[in-house]
């Protein structure tokens, strides 16, 4: 994944912990400990704020190459000591 990736996620992520953080506090009520997890959510999406802020800008990744391949048989010199696979050499016999 890409770091633009990664911290998309990260945001969907905090976006269900506040959307959670607000069905428990209607569930517990509005005490301490929810304050404290609320301002928690809220200071990791701060926290990731700014992280994206200050993140690289993605690479943009250079075009692949074309590789031109030519109609013309290849030189049969290229092939004058290679054994073929599967056969052997052609001077040998098999054992």
């Amino acid at each position: 994944m890409s770091l633009q990736d990664e911290l998309t996620a990260a945001q969907r992520c905090l976006d269900d912990l506040a959307r959670c953080v607000g069905r428990l506090e209607k569930h517990v009520g509005t005490g301490l400990e929810i304050r404290r997890v609320r301002s928690d959510a809220e200071h990791l999406k701060e926290s990731l704020s700014l992280l994206r802020a200050t993140a690289p800008p993605p690479r943009a990744e250079p075009p692949a190459e074309m590789v031109t391949i030519p109609d013309q048989p290849y030189d049969p010199g290229l092939w004058t000591d290679v054994d073929d696979e599967g056969l052997g050499a052609r001077d040998r016999h098999a054992p």
